[in-house]
């Protein structure tokens, strides 16, 4: 196997920051999962905690590591070259239902030259893929967006974005877990609660999240 090109730099002095693949699509998210999944069978020494991205992945050590910061960084991205996507078991799937109202739904019609009708039917139809929680606790990046549907966000974000607001920002759809502020194509809401510090136990924290990187997301009409 060849291995695949992974570059990196220095980001501060205790951390690390690897590029492993050109653009967030199925075949980056794989490669992710597969990075940390290594990761957590072989720590290198010092390992702090790992952060993987879209198609990026930020390495943390403790201040005692950072002599060997420069050696460790090829080494690194050597090993990661020669990662092997697996296949990932059949996904969770989270239904999720809205009420395609959003101030921004004329917006993305207009930008694709569709109608409002033809918008909603083309968000709705996808299986999406949840390739991330970011931005905010809960936020989910969703991949399987229809590309006549891609609209650029807005130049200056709105100061509060109402929590369960469903938006398309770029390649990707998402949901906003708590009134924030946000850039994002606001085409609709949901009632469905996507962070819930309540449900998180002590070791089980991951119950506070509905949804879960790998998951399956298929949006569906809410009921009038």
């Amino acid at each position: 196997m060849i291995p695949r090109v992974v570059n990196w730099q220095p980001y501060g002095p205790d951390a690390l920051m690897f590029e492993f693949a050109e653009r967030a699509d199925e075949a980056a998210f794989l490669r992710a999962r597969a990075i940390a999944a290594e990761l957590e069978r072989r720590p290198p020494p010092g390992l702090v905690e790992f952060v993987p991205g879209f198609v990026t992945l930020l390495l943390v050590f403790d201040s005692a590591q950072r002599a060997r910061l420069p050696t460790l960084g090829p080494a690194l991205a050597k090993r990661f070259g020669t990662v092997k996507p697996q296949p990932l078991s059949a996904p969770v799937l989270k239904t999720i239902p809205v009420t395609y109202d959003g101030p921004d739904l004329p917006r993305v019609a207009e930008a694709s030259g569709l109608t409002v009708g033809q918008v909603v039917a083309l968000h709705l139809a996808p299986t999406y893929r949840v390739y991330l929680l970011g931005f905010a606790p809960g936020f989910p990046y969703l991949g399987g967006l229809d590309a006549r549907l891609r609209t650029p966000r807005h130049a200056s974000p709105r100061p509060r974005v109402p929590a369960g607001s469903v938006a398309i920002g770029g390649e990707h759809t998402g949901i906003y877990p708590a009134a924030s502020p946000g850039g994002w194509n606001l085409i609709g809401r949901t009632s469905v609660v996507l962070f819930d510090p309540a449900r998180g136990t002590p070791g089980g924290e991951d119950a506070m999240f509905f949804l879960q990187p790998g998951d399956a997301v298929k949006f569906v009409p809410a009921a009038a």
